[in-house]
């Protein structure tokens, strides 16, 4: 359900984005999850749904670290919703 309204990354989710891609070994994972939260700085755009799943598994995940999970959290809430808003129940 796209409400219209957009949201970006935050400089602070992004500074820890650049953070995380520059550290030797880090998991893929991570990653692309900081690959995708740059990819909205400052843009418009939104989170795949490919990366949104990725990135509500690292959120059900007790083993994730913080970092991960920080991500995944503000990539989670930028979402591309493609089907339209739920039918009402």
């Amino acid at each position: 359900m796209n409400t219209g309204k957009s949201k970006e990354t935050s400089d602070s989710i992004a500074h820890l984005a650049a953070v995380v891609l520059r550290r030797a070994g880090v998991a893929q994972l991570e990653k692309e999850l900081a690959g995708s939260a740059l990819a909205q700085h400052h843009t418009s755009k939104q989170t795949s749904k490919a990366i949104g799943s990725l990135a509500a598994k690292v959120l059900a995940d007790h083993t994730s670290c913080h970092e991960a999970k920080e991500l995944a959290g503000s990539v989670l809430s930028q979402v591309r919703h493609l089907e339209g808003p739920a039918p009402a129940r």
